[in-house]
């Protein structure tokens, strides 16, 4: 098992920044790959970005690519996900997976996930 916890959410204004954080505890967490999604009422998850289980490949949902950044802390088990010049459209709950070695873009391949962090965006 893995036990997943996600912070670091809020209000904030557009244009302004938040760090998600994803701390993880449970079976041996360098083994997974970190995936993290969003969600807003009435439509599915979407990814957002992932991390492979080794933090030294990255990917990107389309159009987050250089305003989010993910990074893995291999020694605190730790994922974070800095996001830059928000958008009132980023306002969702954001949550954290993961799933052994190689990251995914589909949430339904992850075996793992946190309760979520509410991210409010305003304009």
């Amino acid at each position: 098992q893995v036990q997943l916890v996600e912070s670091g959410g809020g209000l904030v204004q557009s244009g302004g920044s938040l760090r998600l954080s994803c701390a993880a505890s449970g079976r041996t967490f360098s083994n997974y790959a970190v995936g993290w999604f969003r969600q807003t009422p009435g439509k599915e998850r979407e990814f957002v970005a992932a991390v492979n289980a080794g933090g030294d490949r990255t990917y990107y949902g389309d159009s987050l690519k250089g305003r989010f950044t993910i990074s893995r802390d291999m020694t605190n088990n730790t994922v974070y996900l800095q996001m830059n010049t928000l958008k009132p459209e980023d306002t969702a709950v954001y949550y954290c997976a993961a799933r052994p070695v190689t990251w995914s873009t589909l949430s339904n391949v992850y075996n793992y996930w946190g309760q979520g962090t509410r991210v409010t965006v305003s304009s």
